[in-house]
């Protein structure tokens, strides 16, 4: 045992005298695998982090209040308009207090990163198999999780209440009366009656500040004890098993990475908030329900329902006097539907159909064993982009000068036929890659050198495979070189068809 272990135990052991709970050391010395993939899950953590800390600091300055005021603060182009109070306490917040801007930046470059870095976590986990059995209850929180994280990160974007929020409210009030029969009640009730209302912002304030942050830290706390009582998911490899984990022990080593990623994550979001400019509402100026900014665009998470609001055509249906938008409820209520319950189902349709059900897996699959499932998590990742894309087609119309009208007939095409098409080129490269693989594994790595055989030919010469990636299959390497294909090995884990 080295000398790092030997003390890592002593100082487990004598954390367990101070905390009998934790007798035997177990939770102290817990193993945790080392990669850079496994690190996205913390990065969302800390981003929470910030973002509470950031928020309480804000809740002490922003008046969530619809009435009408005047401004009479620093920034003169704004002086003696009428305006919200909530738009108000956020110049405010901007201009008149000691590091108001500064923390109002990391606040929304925080959520930014909170959401992106939830969503590569997922991605991350649904890639490598790490949601089937026993995880299946961990993945689904974790959907739940990046859900909330949307309608979190939409709520506190509107708060401010400017032209560009308000444009975002003006299209979640459409979202609401697209729903048959309760659609109108459910937005008299969010707005406080007939748009645009009063009551808005001071009923998305407690949600922003109180009910759903405490649902995500609820759903974080449950997600972190699972992951505890679980073992953590490592790639193949030797000495590793479903039955070990190896990797650095909780304490010290994996609590001092853990401890510099944190530190790492708040100087970035800092640098950032410090250098680059987010949401200057100041230049949308205070919202105006007759006005709409030219160019909204809402925050990337939330760009793909706008795409998709651009791309569907003009679809309504009467029915006995009523009017069904079908063009506003498909993209807005039953896309995202869909997406989330597929979201939701997809391990256990796996896992029924691969047979995987009946046996705990804790290792993870490197993507291109899984050609299928690659290729389906390559197709939604596509399939996303393209309404994201759709999301900005009059400004992407307005910088390459070309037709609104053209660019969104070539979106709506590509987002029937891109999916499918990279669903057929990733699965077909991940076969290529995989067999690639065993060959190089089997006849060696060429050295460059060629010599000639007996008979006259010419060959290259060969060395055993000496490195390998994360997850990469081996075998037992014997003499120095070699030119003789042999047996290919096969590659471990049962692939899908």
């Amino acid at each position: 045992m080295s000398r790092t272990a030997r003390r890592a135990e002593r100082l487990a052991d004598a954390a367990d005298a101070r905390l009998p709970v934790l007798e035997g050391g177990s939770l102290l010395r817990k193993a945790f695998p080392e990669h850079w993939s496994f690190f996205l899950g913390e990065i969302a953590l800390y981003s929470l982090l910030v973002l509470i800390l950031t928020g309480v600091w804000l809740t002490f300055f922003f008046q969530p209040e619809m009435r009408e005021v005047v401004y009479t603060g620093s920034y003169v182009p704004l002086q003696g308009v009428a305006m919200s109070a909530a738009f108000d306490s956020t110049l405010h917040i901007s201009f008149d207090v000691r590091g108001g801007l500064l923390m109002r930046q990391t606040h929304h470059w925080a959520a930014l990163v909170f959401v992106a870095a939830i969503g590569l976590h997922m991605l991350r986990i649904f890639f490598t198999g790490a949601f089937r059995r026993p995880r299946e209850l961990n993945w689904a929180i974790g959907v739940t999780l990046f859900m909330l994280s949307l309608a979190e990160g939409f709520a506190g974007y509107s708060l401010p209440d400017d032209l560009l929020s308000g444009t975002g409210l003006r299209i979640a009030q459409g979202i609401m009366t697209s729903i048959p029969v309760v659609g109108t009640y459910l937005a008299f009730f969010a707005f406080g009656g007939e748009y645009p209302g009063h009551d808005i912002v001071t009923r998305l304030y407690p949600l922003h500040i109180l009910l759903l942050p405490g649902a995500l830290i609820a759903l974080v706390t449950a997600h972190l004890i699972l992951v505890f009582h679980l073992k953590h998911t490592q790639w193949r490899g030797p000495g590793r098993t479903n039955r070990n984990v190896l990797g650095k022990p909780l304490y010290p080593q994996f609590t001092g990475t853990s401890a510099g990623l944190s530190l790492t994550v708040f100087g970035v979001l800092v640098l950032l908030s410090g250098i680059a400019q987010i949401n200057p509402v100041w230049t949308y100026g205070p919202y105006r329900p007759d006005q709409v900014s030219t160019g909204s665009q809402p925050d990337w998470y939330v760009g793909f329902l706008e795409g998709a609001l651009r791309l569907v055509p003009p679809w309504e249906t009467n029915v006995a006097g009523h009017t069904v938008m079908w063009n506003v409820l498909l993209p807005a209520v039953v896309l995202p539907g869909l997406l989330f319950a597929v979201l939701y189902a997809y391990p256990f349709v796996e896992q029924r159909l691969t047979g995987e059900w009946r046996h705990e897996q804790h290792l993870c699959d490197r993507p291109r064993e899984r050609p299928v499932r690659t290729g389906l998590g390559v197709a939604g990742t596509v399939f996303y982009g393209v309404l994201l894309l759709a999301g900005a087609n009059d400004i992407m119309a307005q910088v390459f000068r070309v037709s609104v009208d053209a660019l969104t007939w070539i979106l709506r095409a590509a987002l029937v036929v891109a999916p499918g098409l990279a669903f057929l080129v990733t699965r077909w490269l991940c076969r290529a890659l995989t067999a690639a693989e065993r060959e190089r594994l089997a006849e060696g790595v060429p050295t460059g050198d060629i010599r000639q055989s007996v008979t006259g030919g010419y060959e290259g010469d060969h060395e055993p495979v000496e490195s390998f990636r994360p997850g990469a299959p081996r075998r037992p390497l014997t003499g120095a070189r070699t030119g003789t294909p042999s047996r290919t090995p096969r590659a471990p884990g049962r692939p899908d068809r």
